[in-house]
């Protein structure tokens, strides 16, 4: 990862600067808060991919920067929506926002930083940068909302598995490729195509992140978690699709009514590994990487895009 940041170090310390300014506030509760969002900043995975995206095309401005920072806000918004929605007390290890300030104050400094984003972009005329971002809030809105749909019903097939991340995830990541390309070139035919990149980057992502849920890894969450919100990921819909009935039964009512057994869980995930939903998660992911590959490999050559290659590689090599 250090590698990777070294193509943009100077973007990178420029940018935590201007997104420092850009969240302050006149009221004292939300610049702590505010304070304690920059502190703990994560590892900033969606603003690296507008600086490498802008700097695969053209030269970083200051639209770039503002396009960083309009990522970069509305992901720390939905994140901080999304632990109230969970009832999560932590974020990456540490105290979530509404663990420490309640669940009113988290979800006004959320409404907050998508305010922010969205005043960055108009005050400035970025129209195209915030039309990217905004589609990507509501698809990542139908995303969640969709997961829940279905959550209910235990009836996932891999297609909406799939239309579910495309919207959580992958648009996110997606957008955040497509304004920064679009921030240096103003051209829609590249900045479209460094979408279709990003979408695939997310969906790999996305894929790697449930994998988690079936390993050992300390990465922020426990083993099972996601089994015990009885979110259903493309290992499990492999492994129910391929198991008899009788043991689809089974594990379909341990996720519906047993998810809070820790050996009930573990029960679940011994199986999708004896039946290959590791495996079978891990080429679709794969898959995904590769055809990022094969539209980013149609950029020249440079260092940059070896640069976006080895970020690719890392959102399916990371252990955390």
């Amino acid at each position: 990862m250090e590698e990777i940041k070294a193509l943009i170090t100077e973007e990178l310390s420029t940018f935590d600067d201007k997104f420092k300014e850009i969240v302050k506030s006149r009221v004292s509760l939300l610049d702590r808060v505010m304070h304690y969002i920059v502190k703990h900043k994560g590892k900033q995975i969606r603003p690296m991919f507008v600086f490498l995206s802008a700097k695969l095309v053209g030269e970083v401005n200051e639209s770039t920067y503002r396009a960083a920072g309009l990522v970069e806000l509305l992901h720390t918004a939905t994140l901080v929506h999304d632990d109230v929605v969970d009832e999560a007390d932590k974020r990456r290890g540490r105290f979530s926002i509404n663990a420490l300030w309640k669940n009113k104050t988290a979800v006004l400094v959320g409404d907050y930083l998508l305010s922010k984003g969205l005043l960055l972009s108009l005050d400035n005329g970025d129209f195209r940068i915030l039309q990217h971002l905004s589609t990507a809030v509501k698809q990542m809105s139908e995303g969640e909302l969709l997961q829940i749909e279905k959550t209910r019903r235990l009836d996932i097939k891999e297609e909406v598995y799939f239309e579910i991340i495309n919207g959580k995830t992958a648009s996110l990541l997606a957008s955040s490729c497509a304004a920064g390309g679009y921030s240096t070139t103003q051209d829609s035919e590249i900045s479209e195509k460094l979408r279709s990149f990003g979408q695939k980057v997310g969906m790999a992502f996305q894929i790697k992140d449930d994998l988690f849920d079936y390993g050992n890894q300390k990465i922020g969450k426990p083993t099972g978690n996601d089994l015990r919100e009885k979110k259903i990921t493309l290992p499990l819909i492999y492994t129910l699709k391929k198991v008899d009935k009788s043991t689809k039964r089974h594990l379909s009512n341990i996720v519906k009514n047993q998810s809070h057994k820790k050996d009930k869980v573990n029960e679940v995930i011994e199986c999708v590994k004896a039946n290959g939903g590791i495996e079978y998660a891990e080429k679709r992911m794969y898959q995904f990487q590769e055809e990022a590959f094969d539209i980013l490999h149609t950029f020249p050559e440079s260092e940059i895009r070896d640069g976006l290659e080895k970020l690719v590689r890392f959102t399916t090599e990371r252990s955390y």
